[in-house]
């Protein structure tokens, strides 16, 4: 089926149709069954922009030695992605740069910006972005 309606930011599409079950009973060797399905369509999965910014947990965590970051962002823009320790001095800088909209991810290796490993404990990771900034927390266990 291919829909020719209008989308909107949430949009129900119908479908129907008949799932055929088989059998090997000689009585019922086949059976049709009429189906209705509503699936709701997220205008961003249509044009794979989100409709706002956004920084998610890290995955996984606690974690060790790597860990993934993902974030959202509605509009192109200057992103920057840092990895803090508890004493608020900056640990890593995993993202310096312009970046389209679209949904983004980055990976923390557990090392500092010399390269070197970093201990065990706690670490903010921070992205800012024109008037977005937004701070989470996350454990390194070794």
């Amino acid at each position: 089926m291919i829909w020719k309606g209008n989308v909107t930011e949430k949009t129900i599409i119908p479908y129907d149709g008949y799932l055929s079950i088989l059998s090997n009973d000689p009585l019922m060797p086949a059976q049709n069954i009429r189906l209705h399905l509503d699936v709701t369509v997220d205008v961003k999965d249509l044009s794979g922009v989100p409709a706002h910014y956004e920084l998610h947990d890290n995955f996984p965590n606690p974690f060790n030695p790597t860990t993934t970051i993902r974030y959202d962002l509605k509009e192109p823009g200057k992103v920057t992605l840092k990895i803090y320790n508890i004493l608020g001095q900056e640990v890593r800088t995993l993202v310096n740069k312009n970046e389209a909209a679209g949904f983004k991810s980055a990976v923390w290796d557990s090392k500092d910006n010399a390269g070197r490993m970093v201990s065990s404990g706690l670490y903010i990771y921070r992205i800012e972005t024109g008037k977005f900034v937004k701070s989470r927390k996350m454990m390194l266990l070794k």
